[in-house]
């Protein structure tokens, strides 16, 4: 059985594991992790006093596993404190944070380590990742940004490209000492990814696949209290204070094609709230338009245009015109 890392010989990977299981997947992320060839490694499992949340699991696997530490919390506080809670009681160089619909390859862990090795102390080390639904299986959204990149360490904001990349907190180490809070609300992680990045004076990437997350949309498992969905907003707006002329751009398309991704995700913005958080967007882009913006080709180049005009009326048209013809080419085919 491994020997747990004492206060004077801390682990170098800190693993931050919010124990929400809607969808009895935890048990597998555990295995994934218990089972890696890298050893280093604590596991933080956080549990709440959430329905979702697996105490008697939580406590099976902790005797299992001296790396394993329970922390329990005595309200349900949602993924953002859950997080927070576990990111404090960590003592690794870096942190992973995870979900537990996410599964490690076997030699995850240790291909992490051997490239920190290659590259010494860095402040952020991006992977890359994969989608599992339906039997089917796909790259994440910034396989190809982490192919171009190279082996060299650099300032995230040199790279301003990488701010356009999907805002996700389990794609990458982070350092510790420079991870902030996670905001209450759903999508807490938008100002956490973006703000280790403008503080990043040294980021590395190690092309290759470590995580495997086996749902077909990015959606966490459970906000704090009273959160909700127009929380988008919010945190898009921590993140917005931060930008540079450089990576404006590019951070404004993704802040823009995340609402739409948001307002178009069904179960997200009920009916009688889509007209209010559609003109809630429409006020981002006009606040945040960079000078010279060239909107994105083709119909998702529409889509930013009629979202620019306040147009919801011509935009939910579109939308069922879309679907309607969707549905005519099936019934052909």
């Amino acid at each position: 059985m491994p020997s747990p890392a004492s206060p004077l010989n801390p682990p170098l990977i800190s693993v931050v594991l919010p124990a929400y299981d809607r969808q009895d997947q935890l048990k597998e992320c555990l295995d994934s992790l218990l089972a890696q060839s890298f050893r280093d490694f604590e596991i933080l499992l956080v549990v709440d006093r959430s329905p979702d949340s697996p105490e008697r699991m939580a406590e099976a696997y902790e005797m299992r596993d001296p790396r394993i530490h329970v922390l329990r919390l005595n309200a349900a506080v949602g993924i953002g404190r859950a997080r927070n809670a576990g990111a404090a009681r960590a003592t690794g160089e870096y942190l992973l944070f995870l979900d537990s619909d996410h599964l490690l390859d076997p030699d995850a862990l240790q291909a992490m380590a051997d490239r920190l090795a290659e590259t010494g102390e860095v402040d952020v080390l991006l992977f890359g990742h994969s989608r599992e639904h339906g039997g089917r299986s796909w790259p994440g959204g910034a396989a190809g940004l982490l192919a171009e990149a190279g082996p060299e360490v650099r300032r995230a904001t040199e790279w301003p490209e990488l701010f356009g990349a999907p805002p996700l907190v389990w794609d990458r180490l982070l350092r510790r000492a420079g991870v902030p809070e996670f905001p209450d609300g759903h999508y807490e992680e938008v100002p956490v990814v973006h703000g280790t990045l403008f503080a990043a004076q040294r980021l590395a990437v190690l092309d290759r696949e470590c995580v495997r997350i086996r749902r077909r949309h990015t959606l966490h498992p459970t906000g704090s209290p009273g959160c909700s969905h127009f929380d988008v907003f919010e945190q898009y707006e921590r993140s917005m204070e931060l930008a540079t002329e450089a990576t404006l751009p590019f951070l404004f398309t993704r802040m823009i094609r995340h609402y739409l991704f948001v307002f178009d995700l069904a179960g997200c913005v009920p009916r009688s709230a889509r007209p209010q958080f559609f003109h809630r967007a429409a006020e981002h882009y006009r606040t945040y338009l960079p000078d010279g913006y060239r909107r994105p080709e083709g119909r998702e180049g529409v889509k930013f245009s009629l979202l620019a005009s306040g147009a919801y009326a011509a935009f939910e048209l579109a939308k069922l015109s879309h679907i309607a013809r969707g549905a005519v080419g099936r019934r052909a085919a």
